[in-house]
Protein backbone atom coordinates (compact mmCIF):
# COMPACT_ATOMS: atom_id res chain seq x y z
CA UNK A 1 0.00 0.00 0.00
CA UNK A 2 1.44 3.38 -1.03
CA UNK A 3 1.87 6.13 1.55
CA UNK A 4 -0.68 8.97 1.55
CA UNK A 5 0.30 11.97 -0.55
CA UNK A 6 1.26 14.72 1.94
CA UNK A 7 0.27 17.35 -0.63
CA UNK A 8 -3.19 15.94 -1.25
CA UNK A 9 -6.10 18.26 -0.48
CA UNK A 10 -8.39 16.57 2.07
CA UNK A 11 -12.10 16.32 1.32
CA UNK A 12 -13.92 17.64 4.39
CA UNK A 13 -17.51 16.95 5.33
CA UNK A 14 -19.68 20.08 5.49
CA UNK A 15 -23.32 21.06 5.95
CA UNK A 16 -25.46 24.02 4.90
CA UNK A 17 -29.03 24.98 5.74
CA UNK A 18 -31.47 27.07 3.72
CA UNK A 19 -33.84 28.82 6.11
CA UNK A 20 -37.13 29.87 4.52
CA UNK A 21 -40.13 31.94 5.54
CA UNK A 22 -43.16 33.64 3.99
CA UNK A 23 -42.57 37.32 3.26
CA UNK A 24 -44.98 39.98 2.04
CA UNK A 25 -44.35 38.98 -1.59
CA UNK A 26 -43.98 35.23 -1.15
CA UNK A 27 -41.27 32.75 -0.22
CA UNK A 28 -38.02 34.23 1.11
CA UNK A 29 -34.69 32.60 1.92
CA UNK A 30 -32.05 33.76 4.38
CA UNK A 31 -28.60 34.60 3.03
CA UNK A 32 -25.33 35.83 4.50
CA UNK A 33 -22.51 37.74 2.84
CA UNK A 34 -19.06 36.40 3.62
CA UNK A 35 -16.31 38.71 4.80
CA UNK A 36 -14.60 40.44 1.88
CA UNK A 37 -11.21 39.52 3.35
CA UNK A 38 -12.02 35.82 3.66
CA UNK A 39 -9.67 33.52 1.76
CA UNK A 40 -12.65 31.30 1.01
CA UNK A 41 -15.29 32.80 -1.34
CA UNK A 42 -14.79 36.26 0.13
CA UNK A 43 -17.73 38.59 -0.52
CA UNK A 44 -20.02 35.82 -1.77
CA UNK A 45 -23.64 35.45 -0.69
CA UNK A 46 -24.15 32.06 0.93
CA UNK A 47 -26.43 30.12 3.25
CA UNK A 48 -25.36 29.43 6.85
CA UNK A 49 -23.01 26.47 6.92
CA UNK A 50 -19.52 25.12 7.29
CA UNK A 51 -17.38 22.09 8.03
CA UNK A 52 -18.55 19.23 10.21
CA UNK A 53 -16.39 19.47 13.34
CA UNK A 54 -15.44 16.69 15.79
CA UNK A 55 -17.93 17.90 18.46
CA UNK A 56 -20.72 17.36 15.89
CA UNK A 57 -19.99 13.64 15.84
CA UNK A 58 -20.41 10.86 18.36
CA UNK A 59 -22.85 8.29 19.73
CA UNK A 60 -23.68 10.47 22.75
CA UNK A 61 -25.32 13.18 20.60
CA UNK A 62 -28.33 11.22 19.35
CA UNK A 63 -30.37 11.70 22.59
CA UNK A 64 -30.24 15.46 21.99
CA UNK A 65 -31.74 15.15 18.51
CA UNK A 66 -35.50 15.15 18.07
CA UNK A 67 -37.14 12.62 15.78
CA UNK A 68 -34.18 11.32 13.75
CA UNK A 69 -31.65 8.64 14.66
CA UNK A 70 -28.14 8.36 13.29
CA UNK A 71 -29.14 5.20 11.44
CA UNK A 72 -32.04 7.01 9.78
CA UNK A 73 -29.91 10.06 8.96
CA UNK A 74 -27.12 7.90 7.53
CA UNK A 75 -29.54 5.92 5.36
CA UNK A 76 -30.99 9.17 4.03
CA UNK A 77 -27.52 10.41 3.05
CA UNK A 78 -26.44 7.06 1.63
CA UNK A 79 -23.56 6.51 4.06
CA UNK A 80 -22.86 3.73 6.55
CA UNK A 81 -22.84 5.79 9.76
CA UNK A 82 -22.35 9.28 11.16
CA UNK A 83 -25.07 10.94 9.11
CA UNK A 84 -26.63 12.76 12.04
CA UNK A 85 -23.45 14.85 12.35
CA UNK A 86 -24.39 16.72 9.15
CA UNK A 87 -27.72 17.80 10.63
CA UNK A 88 -26.01 18.84 13.89
CA UNK A 89 -23.30 20.77 12.05
CA UNK A 90 -25.88 22.67 10.01
CA UNK A 91 -27.70 23.71 13.19
CA UNK A 92 -24.47 24.72 14.92
CA UNK A 93 -23.22 26.74 11.95
CA UNK A 94 -26.58 28.51 11.63
CA UNK A 95 -26.41 29.44 15.31
CA UNK A 96 -22.81 30.64 15.09
CA UNK A 97 -23.13 32.62 11.85
CA UNK A 98 -26.65 34.01 12.06
CA UNK A 99 -27.99 33.53 15.57
CA UNK A 100 -30.82 31.31 14.34
CA UNK A 101 -31.05 28.22 16.54
CA UNK A 102 -33.09 25.25 15.30
CA UNK A 103 -33.90 23.71 18.67
CA UNK A 104 -37.00 22.89 20.68
CA UNK A 105 -37.64 24.10 24.19
CA UNK A 106 -39.37 22.09 26.91
CA UNK A 107 -42.75 23.14 25.48
CA UNK A 108 -41.96 21.37 22.19
CA UNK A 109 -41.84 24.64 20.24
CA UNK A 110 -38.81 26.16 18.53
CA UNK A 111 -36.99 28.14 21.19
CA UNK A 112 -38.21 31.73 21.51
CA UNK A 113 -35.73 34.54 22.06
CA UNK A 114 -38.30 37.33 22.38
CA UNK A 115 -37.44 37.92 26.04
CA UNK A 116 -34.41 40.27 26.18
CA UNK A 117 -32.97 38.43 29.19
CA UNK A 118 -33.20 35.07 27.39
CA UNK A 119 -31.86 36.60 24.18
CA UNK A 120 -28.81 37.99 25.99
CA UNK A 121 -28.14 34.60 27.57
CA UNK A 122 -28.17 32.96 24.15
CA UNK A 123 -25.82 35.63 22.79
CA UNK A 124 -23.31 34.41 25.36
CA UNK A 125 -24.01 30.77 24.40
CA UNK A 126 -23.51 31.58 20.74
CA UNK A 127 -20.21 33.35 21.38
CA UNK A 128 -18.90 30.45 23.46
CA UNK A 129 -19.86 27.85 20.83
CA UNK A 130 -18.37 29.95 18.05
CA UNK A 131 -15.09 30.33 19.91
CA UNK A 132 -14.89 26.64 20.74
CA UNK A 133 -15.25 27.21 24.47
CA UNK A 134 -18.24 24.89 24.73
CA UNK A 135 -20.26 22.54 22.55
CA UNK A 136 -23.75 23.03 21.22
CA UNK A 137 -24.87 19.97 23.18
CA UNK A 138 -23.72 21.59 26.42
CA UNK A 139 -26.03 24.50 25.60
CA UNK A 140 -28.84 22.00 25.08
CA UNK A 141 -28.09 20.46 28.48
CA UNK A 142 -28.14 23.82 30.24
CA UNK A 143 -31.26 25.14 28.49
CA UNK A 144 -33.17 21.80 28.27
CA UNK A 145 -33.26 21.91 24.46
CA UNK A 146 -33.46 19.27 21.76
CA UNK A 147 -32.03 19.89 18.29
CA UNK A 148 -34.77 20.16 15.65
CA UNK A 149 -33.27 17.70 13.18
CA UNK A 150 -36.73 16.32 12.43
CA UNK A 151 -37.76 19.58 10.75
CA UNK A 152 -34.73 19.76 8.42
CA UNK A 153 -35.00 18.09 5.02
CA UNK A 154 -32.08 16.79 2.97
CA UNK A 155 -32.07 18.95 -0.13
CA UNK A 156 -28.78 18.84 -2.06
CA UNK A 157 -25.30 17.32 -2.27
CA UNK A 158 -22.30 19.06 -3.82
CA UNK A 159 -18.61 18.09 -3.86
CA UNK A 160 -15.90 20.68 -4.55
CA UNK A 161 -13.96 20.02 -7.78
CA UNK A 162 -10.65 18.20 -7.62
CA UNK A 163 -7.77 20.65 -7.88
CA UNK A 164 -9.29 23.23 -5.54
CA UNK A 165 -7.16 24.55 -2.65
CA UNK A 166 -10.00 23.53 -0.27
CA UNK A 167 -12.47 20.74 -0.87
CA UNK A 168 -15.79 20.00 0.81
CA UNK A 169 -18.37 17.24 0.60
CA UNK A 170 -21.40 19.37 1.44
CA UNK A 171 -24.95 18.33 2.28
CA UNK A 172 -27.69 20.95 1.89
CA UNK A 173 -30.77 21.04 4.12
CA UNK A 174 -34.02 23.03 4.08
CA UNK A 175 -35.83 24.25 7.21
CA UNK A 176 -38.35 26.84 8.31
CA UNK A 177 -36.80 29.80 10.10
CA UNK A 178 -37.60 30.01 13.83
CA UNK A 179 -40.40 32.61 14.09
CA UNK A 180 -39.38 34.21 17.38
CA UNK A 181 -35.70 34.79 16.75
CA UNK A 182 -33.87 37.74 15.20
CA UNK A 183 -30.82 37.09 13.00
CA UNK A 184 -27.53 38.83 13.75
CA UNK A 185 -24.57 38.02 11.48
CA UNK A 186 -21.34 37.39 13.34
CA UNK A 187 -19.37 40.34 11.85
CA UNK A 188 -16.39 38.05 11.55
CA UNK A 189 -16.94 35.39 8.91
CA UNK A 190 -20.03 37.21 7.65
CA UNK A 191 -20.63 40.95 7.26
CA UNK A 192 -24.28 41.23 6.22
CA UNK A 193 -27.52 39.27 6.02
CA UNK A 194 -30.66 39.52 3.95
CA UNK A 195 -34.06 37.88 3.55
CA UNK A 196 -34.72 37.72 -0.16
CA UNK A 197 -36.97 36.02 -2.70
CA UNK A 198 -35.04 33.34 -4.62
CA UNK A 199 -35.94 34.93 -7.97
CA UNK A 200 -34.62 38.32 -6.79
CA UNK A 201 -31.36 36.78 -5.59
CA UNK A 202 -30.87 35.07 -8.95
CA UNK A 203 -31.59 38.29 -10.83
CA UNK A 204 -29.10 40.20 -8.68
CA UNK A 205 -26.48 37.55 -9.39
CA UNK A 206 -27.11 37.84 -13.13
CA UNK A 207 -26.79 41.63 -12.84
CA UNK A 208 -23.43 41.25 -11.10
CA UNK A 209 -24.71 42.61 -7.79
CA UNK A 210 -24.48 39.31 -5.88
CA UNK A 211 -21.52 36.96 -6.05
CA UNK A 212 -22.82 33.41 -5.75
CA UNK A 213 -21.34 30.02 -6.53
CA UNK A 214 -23.05 27.24 -8.55
CA UNK A 215 -24.39 25.28 -5.53
CA UNK A 216 -26.03 28.42 -4.18
CA UNK A 217 -27.61 29.31 -7.51
CA UNK A 218 -28.84 25.76 -8.09
CA UNK A 219 -30.36 25.67 -4.59
CA UNK A 220 -32.17 28.95 -5.20
CA UNK A 221 -33.50 27.69 -8.52
CA UNK A 222 -34.86 24.60 -6.77
CA UNK A 223 -37.04 26.92 -4.65
CA UNK A 224 -38.57 28.73 -7.62
CA UNK A 225 -41.36 26.18 -8.01
CA UNK A 226 -42.67 26.95 -4.50
CA UNK A 227 -44.77 29.99 -3.68
CA UNK A 228 -44.71 29.48 0.08
CA UNK A 229 -42.35 28.11 2.70
CA UNK A 230 -44.78 25.26 3.39
CA UNK A 231 -44.74 24.24 -0.27
CA UNK A 232 -40.94 24.27 -0.38
CA UNK A 233 -40.68 22.18 2.79
CA UNK A 234 -43.28 19.72 1.55
CA UNK A 235 -41.42 19.31 -1.76
CA UNK A 236 -38.13 18.73 0.07
CA UNK A 237 -39.74 16.22 2.43
CA UNK A 238 -41.01 14.24 -0.56
CA UNK A 239 -37.64 14.06 -2.34
CA UNK A 240 -36.50 10.48 -2.78
CA UNK A 241 -33.22 10.81 -4.68
CA UNK A 242 -30.83 13.72 -4.12
CA UNK A 243 -28.23 13.78 -6.93
CA UNK A 244 -24.58 14.22 -6.04
CA UNK A 245 -23.09 17.04 -8.10
CA UNK A 246 -19.32 17.32 -8.52
CA UNK A 247 -18.08 19.94 -10.98
CA UNK A 248 -14.65 19.46 -12.56
CA UNK A 249 -12.09 21.89 -13.94
CA UNK A 250 -10.34 22.41 -17.26
CA UNK A 251 -6.99 24.19 -17.47
CA UNK A 252 -6.21 26.03 -20.70
CA UNK A 253 -4.65 29.30 -21.86
CA UNK A 254 -7.45 31.19 -20.14
CA UNK A 255 -6.69 29.60 -16.76
CA UNK A 256 -8.96 27.33 -14.79
CA UNK A 257 -12.54 26.85 -16.01
CA UNK A 258 -15.19 24.95 -14.10
CA UNK A 259 -17.33 22.49 -16.07
CA UNK A 260 -20.52 20.82 -14.89
CA UNK A 261 -21.86 17.28 -15.31
CA UNK A 262 -23.32 17.07 -18.79
CA UNK A 263 -20.83 19.53 -20.31
CA UNK A 264 -18.91 18.21 -23.31
CA UNK A 265 -15.54 18.65 -21.58
CA UNK A 266 -16.55 17.06 -18.28
CA UNK A 267 -14.85 13.69 -18.90
CA UNK A 268 -11.64 15.41 -20.03
CA UNK A 269 -11.32 17.53 -16.88
CA UNK A 270 -8.64 17.40 -14.22
CA UNK A 271 -8.66 14.41 -11.88
CA UNK A 272 -6.28 14.29 -8.94
CA UNK A 273 -5.81 14.87 -5.22
CA UNK A 274 -3.45 17.85 -5.40
CA UNK A 275 -4.31 21.52 -5.61
CA UNK A 276 -3.68 23.03 -9.02
CA UNK A 277 -2.08 26.01 -7.32
CA UNK A 278 -4.33 28.49 -9.13
CA UNK A 279 -8.05 28.89 -8.79
CA UNK A 280 -10.64 31.31 -10.17
CA UNK A 281 -11.91 33.99 -7.81
CA UNK A 282 -15.38 33.86 -6.33
CA UNK A 283 -16.38 36.64 -8.73
CA UNK A 284 -15.11 34.69 -11.74
CA UNK A 285 -16.91 31.54 -10.63
CA UNK A 286 -20.09 33.52 -10.07
CA UNK A 287 -19.91 35.08 -13.52
CA UNK A 288 -19.54 31.63 -15.09
CA UNK A 289 -22.26 30.04 -12.96
CA UNK A 290 -25.36 31.73 -14.34
CA UNK A 291 -26.62 28.60 -16.10
CA UNK A 292 -25.45 26.11 -13.48
CA UNK A 293 -28.93 25.70 -12.06
CA UNK A 294 -30.42 24.84 -15.44
CA UNK A 295 -27.76 22.22 -16.06
CA UNK A 296 -28.23 20.62 -12.64
CA UNK A 297 -31.98 20.52 -13.20
CA UNK A 298 -31.36 18.65 -16.45
CA UNK A 299 -29.03 16.25 -14.62
CA UNK A 300 -31.67 15.57 -11.96
CA UNK A 301 -34.36 14.97 -14.57
CA UNK A 302 -32.06 12.58 -16.46
CA UNK A 303 -31.34 10.59 -13.29
CA UNK A 304 -35.04 10.43 -12.45
CA UNK A 305 -35.75 9.16 -15.95
CA UNK A 306 -33.10 6.49 -15.59
CA UNK A 307 -34.29 5.42 -12.14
Amino acid sequence: MSAPDPDAVPLRDAATVLLVRDGDDGLEVFMLRRNLQSDFVGGAYVFPGGAVDPPDRGDTLEPWCEGRSDAEASTRLGIEAGGLAFWIAAIRESFEESGYLLAYGEDGELVSLDDPVVAERFVAHRRAVDQGERSLVSVCEEEALRLAVDSMWYFGHWITPEGAPRRYDTRFFLAAAPPNQIPVHDDRETIAHVWIRPTDAIERQRAGEFTMLPPTIASLRALLASETAAQALEAAAEMVDVPTVQPRVIMDDGGVRIVMPGDAEYDEAYRGDRSLGTWPSAEARSAAATTAGERIERLARTEEGNG
